[in-house]
């Protein structure tokens, strides 16, 4: 069996795990009081208005626990609001504040320059070549 650091698994990985630090340092670097995880659960949320916390966790990559502790931060923030679900008691509804939209719209060019530094070099057919990778690779353990 090949060592753990010559898998593509572990090359993976490491890029996400790189990228997701060089990304908060950017938004460290403005002063914004918001980690990159609370970032996506609120971007996601004005993409998909009134998903569950299932949905979203599923959405971002989350278990259910972790994303009831973000929302939780985003409520303390005033980044998000969250009330009762007006039929089923037993969900929440979440919606973003006037706060959390102003934030949302401060962080979109920060991180498109963060995206933009991290993929400087790689050339589109590179992109596409890597999309068409990893969809295999999805589709392959999702079976």
């Amino acid at each position: 069996m090949e060592k753990l650091k010559g898998t593509v698994f572990y090359s993976l990985e490491n890029a996400i795990k790189s990228y997701r630090q060089f990304g908060q340092r950017d938004i460290n670097r403005t002063g914004l009081d918001i980690t990159i995880d609370q970032w996506l659960v609120l971007k996601t949320l004005e993409d998909s208005p009134g998903i569950s916390q299932q949905q979203l966790a599923a959405l971002v990559f989350k278990d259910v626990a972790s994303i009831t502790r973000i929302t939780d931060l985003l409520v303390k923030k005033s980044y998000l609001n969250r009330d009762f679900h007006a039929t089923d008691r037993r969900r929440f509804e979440l919606t973003i504040t006037d706060k959390g939209r102003k934030i949302i719209e401060t962080l979109k060019p920060i991180v498109k320059n963060y995206r933009s530094a991290a993929l400087n070099g790689i050339l589109d057919s590179e992109l596409e070549l890597l999309h068409r990778t990893l969809k295999k690779i999805i589709a392959n353990t999702q079976s």
